[in-house]
């Protein structure tokens, strides 16, 4: 740690308030704007790749390597778990839960079945 410097974290300072902008533009956005839910879709979502950069760079140290470059490897391999996690929770979402069990019967049926037994 001998390039480590003890001063003010400007970086991170300005990062934080690039997050926190983005963050209540974001809620704004969603909550206050009035814009039509495609549109507020789209912003939020280019809003969220603005501030993942900013956490990435500011933050995450990505751009700490020894020949000053991005860590390439680490990146891919960030996205590849991202990918699978998404990829899972939308088939989770999607597929993964039947309401009806094809039992026959509906939860209401079964609820009333078993205050009857209970009286």
């Amino acid at each position: 740690m001998s390039g480590h410097s003890e001063g003010f974290p400007k970086k991170h300072i300005v990062g934080f308030l690039g997050s926190m902008v983005l963050t209540i533009a974001a809620a704004w956005a969603a909550v206050g704007s009035g814009l039509p839910t495609p549109w507020i879709i789209a912003s939020i979502m280019v809003m969220a790749v603005i501030q993942a950069g900013i956490q990435l760079f500011m933050f995450m140290h990505m751009t700490e390597t020894e020949s000053g470059g991005i860590q390439v490897g680490n990146m891919l391999h960030a996205f590849f778990i991202a990918a699978i996690i998404i990829a899972g929770s939308i088939w989770t979402m999607s597929f993964g839960y039947a309401h009806n069990h094809d039992d026959g019967g509906s939860g209401e049926m079964e609820m009333e079945n078993h205050q009857d037994m209970e009286e």
